[in-house]
């Protein structure tokens, strides 16, 4: 509970990076076997002002743009992925909450933390739905929703009896988390599962996947199509995790002496390794940085719609072909537990791994534009 008043953020409106990534580089360990972030961590990260960069000024939040989270986010996430994780989600959620109307932004921005208050989400369909006089009931099982201990809320995607597809904010005192979170990779993003029993939503707390989507909000950063920016929060952690693998693999082969005698550094092998995965990733990164500019100037036509989740699918790939050919290199000392390339290795692969960034989901629509579609360019 934020009882010091509402966070500053830095002068040019990002999140504050220092503290957050000093403290989450020397709790990574911690981090890690607890399955979630200590609570230190979660309020470091309150405090650098993750949870309101995307919320709307007029509920006191930063109006932030999505070229600075990319960067925040993975400055962080080259000192713990999980915690850059779980960054980039509070801050998403911001996006999406901003779609409820006025009176449940009031209910959920207006008091306790205001824009600092921490969100978390679980948002494809599941559970069961029943209307009621003035909203609807609640009652099911939904997984996967990243930082929930530590949230004040949950927004949960279900189907209506009528079948539209629509999210229900909800408290998380009226949730019950289970212990379902123990993943090799992203350990302590604390991704559980949650459970409600008959919970009662009113209609000022439920938005339309529909809306959403279409950033259906008059301005500010939710004002965009949710295609185009979604992916950005699961692959920028794996940007700054894969950075920190670089640079902690082009240090131990700096000084590093092979069975033969020789020194690492002068094995081509080695330096291709090294330049390629530097190569992938600045790719990556270039990727990204492009479709974050695009949402924040508002060019999202048909082309950057189709664009955008190809972009955010393919630096995955990337950034996963980088620390796999990282870790290989680096040999049995890469595979130690408390080895960095090989935590790189495991949270870039889960991040990866993630619905929103397989490349395979998102051919038909770019491919079908190409064909058919107007040919812009940005």
């Amino acid at each position: 509970m934020n009882t010091e008043g509402p966070r500053t953020p830095a002068a040019d409106g990002a999140p504050r990076t220092e503290a957050l990534g000093a403290l989450a580089a020397r709790s990574a360990e911690r981090t890690e076997s607890e399955r979630r972030l200590p609570v230190d961590v979660v309020e470091a990260l309150r405090d650098a002002g993750f949870a309101r960069h995307l919320v709307p000024a007029r509920w006191g939040g930063t109006d932030g743009t999505y070229t600075t989270l990319l960067h925040a986010v993975a400055e962080i996430g080259e000192s713990c992925a999980s915690t850059a994780w779980n960054a980039a989600v509070h801050a998403i959620l911001g996006r999406m909450v901003s779609h409820l109307p006025d009176k449940g932004l009031a209910e959920v921005w207006g008091t306790g933390a205001g824009a600092d208050e921490l969100l978390a989400a679980s948002i494809a369909p599941s559970g069961h739905v029943t209307r009621t006089a003035d909203g609807y009931r609640l009652s099911g099982t939904w997984s996967f929703a990243s930082g929930v201990d530590h949230a004040a809320w949950v927004l949960l995607g279900a189907l209506t009896p009528e079948r539209e597809y629509r999210f229900f904010l909800v408290p998380r005192t009226r949730c019950r988390v289970l212990d379902t979170w123990d993943n090799v990779g992203l350990a302590g993003t604390g991704s559980n599962a949650v459970a409600l029993d008959d919970v009662p939503v009113p209609h000022h707390l439920t938005c339309t996947q529909a809306d959403l989507m279409a950033g259906s909000v008059e301005t500010g950063p939710a004002k965009v199509p949710f295609k185009a920016v979604n992916g950005l929060t699961f692959v920028a952690p794996a940007l700054g995790a894969a950075r920190s693998a670089l640079r902690a693999s082009a240090a131990r082969m700096a000084s590093k002496t092979e069975i033969t005698g020789g020194a690492a550094r002068a094995n081509p092998a080695v330096q291709t390794a090294l330049a390629r995965a530097g190569a992938e990733i600045d790719a990556a990164q270039l990727l990204l940085e492009r479709a974050a500019a695009v949402a924040d100037r508002g060019a999202t036509g048909a082309l950057e719609r189709a664009r955008a989740p190809r972009d955010f699918a393919y630096a995955a790939e990337l950034l996963a072909s980088a620390v796999d050919r990282l870790f290989r290199t680096g040999g049995a000392r890469t595979q130690t537990a408390t080895d960095p390339v090989q935590r790189a290795w495991r949270d870039v692969n889960c991040a990866a791994g993630h619905a929103v960034l397989q490349f395979g989901s998102t051919v038909g629509t770019f491919s079908t534009h190409l064909m058919d579609g107007e040919h812009h360019h940005a």
